[in-house]
This record gives C-alpha cells, sequence and structure tokens, in this order.
C-alpha cells in the first residue's frame, strides 16, 4: 500500500520549494504530525523580518479540517518561537492560500475548516504572502466619483463565481 501521506508529503516540498524561490528562508519540520510527542508545525520560514510557522494542508476539492489540538499546538509554537502562525490550504489547480488560525471557521465541535470558496474568496494568495502584491479594497481605488462600473461589475462576478480569477484578472488589465 502507497504512503497515505505521501501527496500531503509532496505538497508540503511544492509550498517549501516555492517559498525558498521566492527568497525566503525556509525548512520543512521533519518530525511534524505524529512523528514526534512534540508537536511542530509543517513549515518553518521567514524573509529576516517577519517568520511564519505554517501548518499546510491540501484537498482535492473537499473542504479542509483541521482538529483543535492542532491549531492550538500551531499558536503555542509560534507564540514561543516569535513566529507568525498560519495555515496554508492549497486545492487541485488552485495555489496555496494563507489564513491566520483565528480567521478560519470553527466548528460546533471545536475543529477548524476551510472551503475552497473561501480560501479564494478571503485568503491571502502566494504571491501577496511573499509580498509581490498587495490586496487593494475598491475603497483605495476609489476616486472622488466613485469607483468604475466595469471594475465593479467585474469584481461582483468573481465573487459570485462567475469568473474565474485568471479571467477576472484579465479583464481588469
Amino acid at each position: 500500500m502507497a504512503n497515505s501521506n505521501a501527496k500531503g508529503d509532496r505538497r508540503e516540498r511544492e509550498l517549501v520549494n516555492r517559498l525558498d524561490e521566492a527568497g525566503f528562508a525556509v525548512m520543512r519540520a521533519p518530525a511534524s504530525g505524529s512523528a514526534t510527542e512534540r508537536e511542530l508545525p509543517d513549515v518553518l520560514t521567514g524573509d529576516g523580518e517577519t517568520f511564519y510557522a505554517i501548518e499546510a494542508k491540501s484537498s482535492a476539492g473537499d473542504p479542509i479540517y483541521l482538529d483543535g489540538a492542532e491549531i492550538e499546538a500551531l499558536l503555542f509554537f509560534a507564540r514561543n518561537f516569535g513566529a507568525k502562525p498560519r495555515v496554508a490550504a492549497r486545492f487541485d489547480r488552485e495555489d496555496w492560500y494563507f489564513f491566520h488560525p483565528g480567521d478560519l471557521y470553527t466548528t460546533d465541535g471545536g475543529n477548524y475548516r476551510v472551503k475552497k470558496e473561501t480560501a479564494l474568496a478571503e485568503g491571502t494568495d502566494f504571491d501577496e504572502f511573499v509580498g509581490n502584491t498587495r490586496k487593494v479594497t475598491l475603497d483605495e481605488v476609489a476616486d472622488d466619483s466613485g469607483p468604475d462600473q466595469a471594475v465593479l461589475d467585474i469584481l461582483a462576478a468573481f465573487e459570485r463565481g462567475d469568473l474565474s480569477k485568471d479571467e477576472a484578472a484579465a479583464m481588469l488589465e
């Protein structure tokens, strides 16, 4: 039987390589998960100014669930290490999206969930996470006459799911 963690391990290595290519110092914790009694995040990374402890999860499309103890361990480690805690979520055919654990949906049972739609709409994408881009709100781009209606229509279509991220970006160029 194949290693059931193979895809998750591959995704973690992918994240590590992308962060490295973006100029971050990065390491994949060799004993994350159940390999040790110490609860360690999957990835530690930093750019010399900001440091992150990251719990990385991937899914083919179903919501990603994290148990409460996993998040508590991430927060504990990050606080003691001096890093910012983040959950990195990657869905098939999508990029990595990052969340502070406090921004995740909490289930009635005390666990945490990330849906694909939530990641796309509310998550910090990889480029923004590494500092290559920055989210701009409509209030920031609005001039005295108000925002351009065509831009608002494109953004509304993206939010409804009528347009993909790439289609919306191409239309806004």
